[in-house]
């Protein structure tokens, strides 16, 4: 067990989930504040089970609503009621997030929601949708046709695209549901015959609204951009931090997630971002997925999602601690001066080094990479000093030895 010393504080971070997401919270708070997190999750194992950094509530079926928010309003009245602390309640999946946001006025009682409402949230989940309001905003995004899935309707793919194009879906919290033959989080297809299928496929599953074809920006993993930014409680940035995305995972359920950021700057995209955003009167975090089009030089935004992403460490990693403005925002209720844009360059890896050598295509960021490794400005979410048991250190190992084989199985150069 952790031997480290804990501070009490007018708050406590509740966070839903079990993985690496959930323990970059855990771990973010910790180093900020130096307070012991409760996590309420459904597994154990993974990162959070063997962490001596939070209380761990475990509770079988959280993935029904009634038991999570049964789970929840225990928790609120046992250590925010009875204990007079400010909860802050956070989650580390879109699950998560949306049952939150959809029982806003229950367990606001108990929690603090940092999160935005739920209209809004459903309009911009929607890719389709989200598109709109770029358009409105004339915002970059790749050129797109809009399938409707139950309708059975053939796909005209323009001729001027070519192959391969890529294939996801508008709506990921219907199809995190949907069951069916050779199911990916992102599809790369190379060809009519290839996209016919898979709609093929996809219809006959529950998934009953909207898929999008869209065209194949050119370019491998270093070309994608993740950006960070908070909105305040009155809708305002107040903070953005882009990442140099050096490597995605390419697990078919888990394409796309970043496993390699290297900090860097662009003040221009964090603008773009800040201008739908305000526009739309977003508040708390979002995380968007860009990809740099070396065609026009512009970055083309893919998606947003309503929360810390997976790789959210990177952040700070980078020197921008991400609970410090939870804290700052809805504890102690700040006001921000400005936009904070930040800077410098760090190395963000849930991979071993072996990996970043032999998949990282780039030889120049490679080399960067490497180079921020040597110089000692590289962080792994997994990796904490007062976290590490024997026991952690173990899994961290097997974590490493697991990410080497799935690079292995699964990669393919784009």
């Amino acid at each position: 067990m952790s031997t480290h010393t804990f501070t009490e504080h007018d708050f406590r971070p509740v966070i839903l989930g079990g993985d690496i997401t959930a323990y970059s919270l855990v771990r973010t708070f910790h180093e900020a504040y130096a307070v012991k997190s409760l996590v309420v999750n459904m597994t154990e194992a993974g990162p959070i089970a063997m962490s001596g950094l939070c209380d761990h509530i475990y509770e079988a079926g959280l993935e029904n609503e009634a038991n999570l928010i049964e789970a929840l309003s225990k928790v609120g009245a046992q250590e925010g009621a009875a204990k007079g602390k400010k909860l802050i309640l956070l989650a580390a999946g879109d699950w998560y997030v949306r049952l939150i946001i959809e029982n806003r006025e229950l367990l606001e009682q108990w929690f603090v929601i940092p999160y935005i409402g739920e209209d809004l949230m459903n309009e911009i989940v929607l890719k389709d949708k989200f598109y709109g309001y770029l358009d409105t905003l004339d915002l970059p995004y790749p050129k797109t046709v809009v399938v409707d899935v139950p309708s059975g309707e053939d796909v005209e793919v323009p001729a001027e695209w070519g192959y391969p194009i890529v294939a996801k879906p508008a709506s990921s919290a219907l199809y995190h549901y949907a069951k069916f033959p050779g199911k990916k989080k992102v599809y790369i297809l190379h060809s009519k015959a290839e996209l016919d299928e898979m709609l093929v496929n996809l219809r006959t599953s529950s998934y009953d609204y909207k898929f999008l074809v869209q065209e194949f920006v050119p370019g491998n993993d270093t070309n994608m951009r993740v950006l960070t930014c908070y909105s305040d409680k009155n809708g305002k940035v107040v903070f953005g931090s882009l990442g140099h995305v050096l490597l995605e995972e390419h697990v078919p359920m888990a394409i796309g997630n970043p496993c390699v950021i290297i900090n860097t700057e662009d003040d221009e995209i964090i603008n773009q971002a800040k201008a739908f955003l305000e526009h739309v009167g977003y508040v708390g975090y979002s995380n968007f997925d860009l990809k740099y089009d070396p065609r026009d030089g512009t970055y083309k935004f893919f998606e947003i999602n309503v929360r810390l992403g997976r790789s959210n460490y990177y952040v700070t990693a980078g020197g921008n601690n991400t609970a410090e403005y939870y804290v700052r925002d809805h504890v102690y209720g700040e006001d921000f001066e400005g936009v904070t844009y930040a800077r410098g360059e760090h190395l963000f890896a849930f991979v071993p080094k072996y990996v970043i050598k032999k998949y990282v295509l780039d030889k120049p960021l490679r080399d960067k990479a490497l180079g921020l490794m040597k110089a000692g400005k590289s962080s792994d979410p997994n990796s904490y000093k007062p976290d590490l048991t024997p026991k952690r250190r173990a899994y961290n190992l097997a974590y490493h030895l697991n990410q080497i084989r799935k690079f292995r199985t699964h990669f393919v150069a784009r």
